[in-house]
């Protein structure tokens, strides 16, 4: 009898056909950041090769330079910066806040990781946020999509509807954009990190609520928005996404900036030609999408996510400037915690209120200010003199070269005539509806381990002004999160008499595992091991 090929083995295991679709819809984050190596910006591919050059703990491999964390996301360079990904995490009730918490994971991992690395060689690691893409999976089949209904359709559809939301609900004053890029089996949508976890919970859910919904929806054409009470900025366009397929919404498309405007002045035209504030038209859009936020969301963010669209809770945009926090995350905010900044803007609201105190934006501000209309001046479009309403043959060639003209008729009705630009005013306590209780005080880090028993006991929860923790401390790990800490926990896989080790990822739905007998090597997806988690040894 001739020996066991363990090669051949290995080779038909790979070459197997491998599925890209799960049997669950799907969700999943990742983070960018910008590297300093004792204040100074370095690319880290270049320093490190490899992200297991400052982690001292045992990974599975991944595909080219990533590497699977003990916390189970992965970790790799990408273009200058470090990047940390989630797993996959299927869609269910709080599952949007299961996602961001495992971001945290990541991000905690990897920041005490750089901190041990730099106590052990002499050197200070600092970790600036830079960009957060949200990913959410399209498995829409082929039978059910035609030229009105498929993936790019939905993400130029989407770059219309998301951006005012998401700027008001997790954008900051320096922020500059908000993209959608279809990616195959999944729409991503680019923003800004958010250092605070309640607001990216509650940005998360936004977005996540929103395409999920506009998924379902017959047809994907701009016109569907001329019937729908969602407003949309009128005369603004998105422009080409500056990284690979897809539409980036930029701060020069609109006629001033909004990131750097009150959000809670009324000073923009909707499609319908009504005149309306940033905030406002952030809960009309999110009011009318919130059966689907709500399958997806816990109830704390839920809540918190129409605080701020109320204006009962600050959001970023009511802060002068962009929180401190962005320069060092991972020490300057990490989860569990509740920026000072927005502490320190509810104190004075509480303090001041029913006053309304004015003040200008700070000096810090203005450069950047200046550097964003100069490029909003480089960059201005010409517009045509009468705007025009969606039509169903509006961008209908998006993709091809001679589209770009098309796809520059504004949206709505009535044009927006340029105005002088007038120096923001700050209010620091405007009138609002009875204020936001903000009970994010209670640390997941320190008394998480409380039972329900312990913390449902006795007089204290009456006695006390309890403070609930965000999202909830009954937040538990989602399927597929529970597979992907199995492979990384150590442990080996039984199935019948053998028992097999996992050795690496290919991509997110695949493990690769070695038989302990004879070496030999199978490729398992994680649906196979969702349904095998009491095999594990």
């Amino acid at each position: 009898m001739p020996p066991h090929n363990v090669k051949t083995d290995l080779d038909r295991e790979r070459a197997r056909p491998r599925t890209t679709r799960l049997d669950m819809p799907v969700i999943g984050m990742e983070s960018e950041f910008n590297v300093f190596l004792d204040d100074v910006e370095i690319n880290p591919e270049p320093y490190w090769k490899h992200p297991g050059a400052f982690i001292d703990q045992p990974l599975l491999t991944r595909e080219k330079t990533s590497m699977q964390l003990p916390t189970g996301g992965a970790v790799y360079f990408d273009r200058g910066v470090i990047e940390v990904v989630t797993p996959v995490i299927e869609l269910a009730p709080a599952s949007t806040a299961r996602m961001v918490r495992n971001l945290w994971d990541q991000i905690h991992f990897v920041r005490d990781q750089l901190t041990q690395w730099g106590e052990r060689t002499g050197h200070t690691v600092r970790l600036k946020a830079y960009s957060t893409h949200y990913n959410v999976s399209y498995e829409i089949p082929r039978s059910q999509q035609n030229a009105h209904r498929n993936i790019k359709k939905l993400a130029l559809l989407l770059a219309y509807i998301l951006p005012v939301p998401v700027m008001v609900a997790g954008a900051n004053r320096r922020s500059t954009g908000v993209g959608v890029r279809p990616r195959g089996n999944r729409i991503e949508i680019t923003v800004d990190f958010t250092p605070d976890p309640g607001l990216m919970i509650a940005t998360a859910t936004l977005i996540v609520g929103i395409v999920r919904e506009v998924m379902s929806w017959p047809s994907y054409e701009l016109s569907v928005l001329q019937s729908l009470p969602i407003p949309v900025i009128a005369g603004v366009v998105p422009g080409k996404h500056t990284t690979r397929k897809g539409w980036l919404t930029k701060d020069f498309h609109y006629e001033q900036s909004p990131y750097t405007a009150d959000i809670d002045a009324p000073v923009w035209t909707t499609q319908s030609g009504r005149h309306m504030s940033l905030r406002a038209m952030a809960k009309s859009v999110a009011w009318f999408f919130r059966k689907s936020i709500r399958r997806t969301s816990d109830p704390f963010s839920l809540r918190l996510l129409f605080a701020v669209l109320d204006g009962r809770a600050p959001s970023l945009l009511d802060l002068d400037d962009r929180p401190s926090a962005y320069e060092d995350v991972g020490r300057s905010c990490r989860w569990g915690c509740v920026l000072h900044e927005l502490t320190a803007f509810q104190i004075t609201l509480e303090l001041v209120s029913p006053l309304i105190l004015e003040t200008t934006p700070p000096p810090s501000l203005h450069p950047y200010v200046r550097e964003r209309d100069q490029e909003r001046e480089k960059q201005r479009v010409n517009r045509p003199a009468v705007a025009r309403p969606f039509t169903a043959g509006h961008a209908k060639d998006e993709e091809a070269a001679s589209s770009r003209q098309a796809l520059r008729e504004p949206v709505g009705q009535t044009p927006i005539a340029p105005r002088r630009r007038k120096p923001r005013t700050a209010k620091i306590a405007p009138k609002r509806i009875p204020p936001y209780v903000d009970r994010r005080g209670v640390s997941l880090l320190g008394g998480a381990a409380q039972t329900g028993n312990e913390r449902r006991g006795g007089t204290d929860r009456r006695r006390n002004n309890y403070a609930a923790p965000f999202p909830d401390r009954r937040l538990t790990r989602s399927a597929y999160e529970q597979v992907f800490l199995k492979l990384v926990s150590g442990s080996r896989l039984r199935m019948g008499s053998d028992l097999y080790t996992p050795i690496g990822m290919k991509g997110w739905y695949h493990a690769l595992f070695r038989r302990e007998s004879d070496g030999a090597e199978k490729l398992l997806s994680i649906d196979q091991l969702r349904r095998k988690m009491s095999d594990w040894t």
